[in-house]
């Protein structure tokens, strides 16, 4: 699996994190695993077509010591579908981007 990983976190790293990712983000089914929405304006013109399974999403796994982020976009709904994929160069750059931007947030330097 592709994934971009922050690791190292220190114990009130990973508290500040999962109070943040609880608050703002979508938890999934399993315990620390948060879903994270594509905005529209980076989607595949398959994922647009697939407005039945929309949200896309990023998954996004906080451990203890860090935080993984899979560059595979999923969708809620379905196991599979077409619109399923492993992210492009701009939904990786963008999910990177948010990534650090709430490291920086939150005054997490890894």
């Amino acid at each position: 699996m592709k994934q971009y990983v922050i690791d190292g976190l220190r114990p009130e790293d990973y508290q500040k994190l999962k109070a943040y990712l609880d608050r703002y983000l979508k938890p999934s089914s399993i315990s620390g695993v948060y879903w994270l929405e594509l905005d529209q304006d980076i989607l595949t013109p398959v994922q647009r077509r697939h407005k039945a399974c929309q949200p896309h999403i990023f998954a996004l796994m906080l451990e203890e010591t860090y935080l993984s982020c899979e560059f595979l976009v999923r969708i809620e709904n379905k196991i599979k579908c077409d619109c399923m994929a492993y992210a492009t160069k701009e939904q990786c750059n963008r999910l990177m981007d948010q990534v650090d931007a709430i490291l920086e947030k939150l005054d997490i330097c890894v």
